[in-house]
């Protein structure tokens, strides 16, 4: 599947159990990172405007942040390996990436231009040595929570719009787990982009959560009550 033959909704309209979920929008996942996202940089500006009109509506707003100790052994670094090598162990892979995000560096900070103050809350993931996180909702060993889901059913969350970075990682990952959780998942499909490690990755995700029964639309068809 390929992002232009995807079949996108018509519009989508904001309801009182609907979330926005901002994913890792971090220097480090810029073009100019340590781990480049190709257009990365090209969805802040409607990424702010989407959280504006969640919060002008009184809508829930969550960003997301990757947040690696040093040495953390998602990076190839550790394994004395070259970035994007094949390799897998629980909690870790497919892959091993360049050092990115790593707590408190200037590389795990928020881009500029990404307007925290709609954020109503920021949740970590990433920061065990052993263990990645792709997903906002569950770490890559598929046992450690965190958190979000509980915080999202006690506001009375059914439904999450998820988008940043990457489409074919940590949107993806978020998407799935998100439906395992009992939530309805809406992405827009031009406020993610993906890095496509290894090649196929990203036509794969999409098959995915297509079967999963995610929905796609444009932004410009999201509509506000």
């Amino acid at each position: 599947m390929k992002i232009e033959d995807l079949r996108l909704a018509p519009s989508v309209k904001v309801v009182d159990s609907d979330v926005l979920i901002v994913v890792d929008m971090q220097n480090d996942f810029m073009p100019s990172g340590a781990l480049p996202v190709e257009g990365g940089d090209e969805i802040i500006d409607p990424i702010n405007g989407l959280a504006e009109d969640f919060n002008r509506h009184g809508g829930v707003v969550v960003l997301t942040q990757d947040w690696h100790p040093p040495g953390h052994l998602s990076f190839a670094s550790s394994h004395d390996m070259e970035p994007y090598t094949p390799y897998s162990s629980e909690g870790i892979g497919p892959i091993l990436w360049p050092d990115h995000c790593v707590q408190g560096s200037a590389g795990a900070d928020f881009h500029p231009d990404i307007n925290v103050i709609f954020a109503n809350a920021i949740i970590r993931k990433g920061f065990r040595l052993n263990i990645d996180s792709y997903s906002v909702f569950v770490e890559n060993d598929k046992k450690t929570v965190t958190g979000l889901s509980g915080y999202l059913k006690t506001l009375g969350k059914t439904r999450i719009f998820l988008c940043g970075l990457a489409l074919d990682y940590c949107v993806f990952h978020s998407a799935m787990d998100g439906i395992g959780m009992g939530f309805e998942v809406v992405v827009p499909i031009d406020l993610s982009r993906a890095v496509d490690a290894p090649p196929g990755r990203l036509s794969e995700a999409l098959d995915l959560m297509i079967g999963r029964g995610v929905q796609f639309v444009k932004s410009s068809n999201i509509v506000f009550q």
